[in-house]
């Protein structure tokens, strides 16, 4: 078993799935790490490339991996979706970053800063919404935020012309 050179990290609520490889792509670490325990586990960890798909919490992880000297890149998921060789867990998932980061035509996405994630919450005074409007679209459940297909002023419409 060799020294590890490269890190997929799959990140999730609670639960975080880590694949590690060595030089030659052996497998040598394939671990999950709780959200409590994930800077203590990197922080033991000497300096590494670690992968991460890109979504708004990413950002922070990768601030967060970067400030304890590990490079961090963060790539689209569509383009990481292309090396997953199995159905869609969270091992399957680090595995396929793990992958994905390593390849040189890969494009990777620039890490954000805390000012620049903070300006692209939309503000509801600006966007013309009232703060009543904002809060019902934070307190909204979220099977509820869509009208279902076939529902709706259309359906009536259609139900209404064929009993005639």
């Amino acid at each position: 078993m060799g020294e590890v050179s490269t890190i997929g990290l799959d990140i999730a609520k609670a639960v975080f799935q880590v694949h590690g490889v060595d030089g030659a792509g052996t497998v040598v670490i394939r671990k999950r790490v709780s959200r409590a325990k994930m800077l203590e586990f990197f922080a033991e960890l000497p300096p590494y490339l670690v992968g991460i798909e890109a979504c708004p919490s990413a950002h922070h992880w990768g601030r967060e991996l970067s400030g304890l000297g590990h490079t961090v890149k963060l790539m689209p998921p569509s383009y990481v979706k292309a090396y997953l060789k199995r159905s869609k867990n969270d091992a399957n998932d680090a595995a396929a970053i793990c992958e994905a980061v390593t390849r040189p035509s890969m494009r990777f996405v620039p890490i954000k800063t805390k000012d620049q994630q903070t300006a692209l919450i939309p503000d509801p005074a600006i966007a013309g919404a009232s703060a009543y409007d904002a809060q019902q679209c934070a307190t909204r459940a979220p099977g509820r935020t869509r009208r279902r297909v076939g529902q709706g002023p259309q359906r009536n419409r259609r139900v209404a012309q064929h009993r005639r």
